[in-house]
């Protein structure tokens, strides 16, 4: 087969009026990209402009001897059993000719896919299996709701949709997520498709994939994350507009990397090739990831995201955190992750669980299980039935109405069953158990999903993952996640006056403290640490170390020459380059804190101080990277508690003092309050705080005492 050489991607709607007739959500996008790296949309206020409108993109392509993908974003087919009813043979292709014939759309977008669910349910036993309606319409042979139904002969979902559970059912006609609509409106399309290019076209995965046009079913939400960064690209674009022309370059980038035919090929063998379809992508979402990898870089940080308002020359503390919480954002990329690996490392979607834990209801114990309908007060004797239910051998058959069966923890409870009584509380003899009544209905019993049910968030985007975490996902079905890259966290000293431990060195040089230091804390937290050295008082070669590290880093901490001294060449230049803000912080100790881009990468210039630079990291540079990884805003938590020490503070800085909790719960300071004292921090546990305005602390007063855990160490 030979490559396409362009590939369309279509959002589709049931809407049953033209869309507005400016651009808008919810409506019809169509995009097209080119093996030149090209892509581009067009908006489409119907389905029949559409459908014109892809024909005629098409008769092109063949005009020119090009072939070309069609991605439509509804269900190619249904579950199984439906098309046999309905078309006479289960063939998918069948019942797009069906309802070709039994859907009527005009070219206002009217249409009678209500009234034609209503005939199609009228085909089978009970109410069902269609459902969802305008509350207006009169239509009695759809309910308004899902749980109305009393159809149950076919499965609600497709095999793929097992496997993509934020998929909707192709049953739901109305409301949010109504693919049900959209499937029946566009396969009568799908099938004029189909005759008007012959065989020139194919249908995938119920046809072969050589011909010149190649339809295929997608879901643009395999992409959400890389849309998400699209977005932040172009914050006025609309998401249906970014989804195709994500997913189009995508697939475009798969061919070209030679992985598109391996998702062509992950379809399983069975119904899915006949009649219910499949989903391109699924089954190898790690190489459509990875195509989406080149569009997934995030847009660079504002030249002016460090800005201080206009006036301000003083920052206090939470106006500075403040500040760096609005303006900063995730700076890094993200990919697939098996979750045995994932530890540590920032969710880059919601994790939703792939099916329920449990994921069917069981024992919570080991005894005997029955229906509580079948027993009363005061002394309950029931016969056993032969077998017994345990975990990974379920009894196999429905348990009678007034017998019991022996049941083991974790076991599945059986047909027929839906309360245990305890092993302790039993007397068996002659096949037979006796036990006083009587028993809650449903006791000892854990129902399916009640920790987690199938298709619901287990834990949100930007969360830092725990081994409890992957525990969770584990038991949920994941094997793979999406995860951002970790955050490369390059750390620089600067100053002549610098030597590393181990050399000799005289009174007038200082042992670098602060990289080892700094390298330690991006570790703890997470992140990539990437040691950038040291580099004296020279400016031309502090610029060269910079530009160097701007490509191999996502953020740059540094320490010294943050001020505004002449030996200060971090500011220095920064300044040449248009981007510091030097933010003067109500803060003790620490005060300078140099801020700004280097190449785009954002620039941390902390004290020189190491008791300074350590306690800047932990109260700014923390939640600041936290921010630029994708976890989140961290905000740390902290406990009042009684004063060990006495101090009289004046108002205007925000003060941070070495602390630990004596045996009885208060906090003991460190004896000097020297920034020049490194032993404080290796004798603290934690700071405490104190606020901006005047106090006077005498021992017993409640203060805020921040645990060294509380900043994620």
């Amino acid at each position: 087969m030979t490559g396409f050489d362009r590939v369309f991607v279509v959002d589709w709607s049931a809407r049953s009026a033209p869309s507005p007739a400016h651009p808008a959500a919810d409506a019809i996008w169509i995009a097209e990209a080119a093996t030149d790296g090209s892509c581009a949309s067009t908006y489409h206020r119907t389905r029949s402009a559409a459908i014109a409108a892809l024909t005629e993109r098409l008769d092109a392509c063949l005009a020119a001897k090009e072939r070309a993908l069609v991605g439509f974003d509804f269900p190619f087919g249904y579950p199984q059993g439906f098309a046999a009813t309905v078309a006479g043979r289960p063939s998918a292709l069948a019942l797009w000719d069906t309802l070709a014939g039994l859907i009527s759309d005009g070219p206002d977008n009217a249409n009678n896919r209500f009234e034609v669910a209503s005939d199609l349910n009228a085909l089978f036993p009970g109410v069902g299996p269609f459902w969802g309606r305008p509350a207006t319409l009169d239509l009695p042979g759809v309910p308004e709701r899902g749980t109305s139904r009393t159809f149950d002969g076919l499965p609600e979902r497709r095999g793929v949709e097992m496997q993509v559970r934020r998929a909707q059912p192709c049953w739901k006609l109305f409301t949010t997520g109504s693919v049900g609509s959209q499937a029946l409106v566009g396969l009568p399309y799908l099938a004029k498709l189909r005759h008007h290019f012959g065989n020139t076209l194919s249908a995938w995965p119920f046809e072969h994939t050589r011909a010149p046009i190649v339809l295929a079913e997608i879901y643009p939400s395999l992409l959400d994350h890389a849309v998400e960064l699209a977005a932040q690209a172009d914050r006025d674009a609309i998401k249906d507009d970014l989804q195709v022309r994500v997913l189009a370059s995508a697939l475009m980038a798969a061919q070209q990397a030679g992985t598109l035919q391996g998702m062509f090929d992950a379809v399983p063998e069975g119904a899915a090739q006949s009649e219910e379809g499949w989903i391109l992508g699924v089954g190898a979402e790690a190489a459509l990831q990875a195509a989406a990898a080149p569009n997934l870089v995030p847009p660079r940080l504002a030249d002016d995201c460090f800005a201080l308002p206009q006036g301000v020359t003083w920052t206090p503390v939470d106006e500075a955190l403040a500040l760096l919480k609005a303006r900063l954002r995730p700076v890094v990329q993200s990919g697939q992750c098996p979750v045995n690996d994932a530890l540590g490392r920032v969710l880059a979607q919601d994790a939703t669980a792939v099916r329920s834990n449990p994921p069917g209801a069981n024992s919570a114990v080991d005894g005997y299980g029955f229906a509580a309908v079948s027993t009363g007060t005061g002394r309950q004797v029931l016969p056993l039935v032969a077998g017994r239910a345990a975990a990974g051998a379920p009894y196999p058959h429905t348990v009678p109405p007034g017998f019991a069966v022996r049941i083991l923890t974790g076991a599945l409870v059986p047909d027929g069953v839906d309360t245990v009584v305890l092993q302790e509380d039993v007397a068996v003899a002659d096949g037979q158990i006796a036990f006083d009544g009587p028993i809650k209905p449903g006791a000892n019993t854990r129902r399916a999903g009640e920790d987690v049910k199938e298709g619901a968030v287990a834990l949100p985007l930007g969360r830092v993952l725990t081994p409890a975490d992957l525990a969770l996902l584990s038991a949920l079905g994941l094997s793979h996640i999406p995860v951002f890259d970790r955050l490369r966290v390059g750390v620089l000293s600067t100053g002549d006056e610098l030597v590393p431990a181990g050399q000799t060195a005289g009174p007038d040089r200082t042992y670098d403290a602060n990289r080892p230091m700094l390298l330690a804390l991006a570790g703890r937290w997470g992140h990539a640490a990437v040691d950038l050295g040291h580099v004296g008082d020279d400016r031309a070669a502090l610029r060269k170390v910079l530009d160097a590290a701007a490509s191999q880093v996502d953020v740059i901490l540094t320490s010294g020459g943050a001020s505004a001294g002449d030996e200060d060449h971090v500011s220095a230049l920064l300044s040449e380059a248009g981007a510091l803000q030097s933010w003067r912080i109500a803060v003790k100790p620490g005060r300078p804190l140099a801020l700004g881009l280097w190449d785009g990468v954002p620039v941390v210039g902390l004290p020189g101080n190491p008791v300074a630079a350590f306690v800047c990291a932990l109260v700014f540079a923390r939640p600041a990277m936290a921010r630029l990884s994708g976890a989140g805003w961290t905000t740390p938590q902290g406990y009042t508690v009684p004063a060990a020490f006495s101090k009289r503070k004046k108002p205007g800085r925000r003060e941070y003092l070495r602390a630990r909790l004596s045996a009885d719960g208060a906090a003991e300071v460190f004896a000097s309050e020297g920034s020049g004292r490194i032993s404080g921090l290796s004798w603290a546990e934690g700071l405490v705080e104190l606020e901006d305005g005047a106090r006077d602390i005498a021992p017993g007063d409640p203060v805020r005492y921040f645990p060294f855990g509380s900043f994620g160490l």
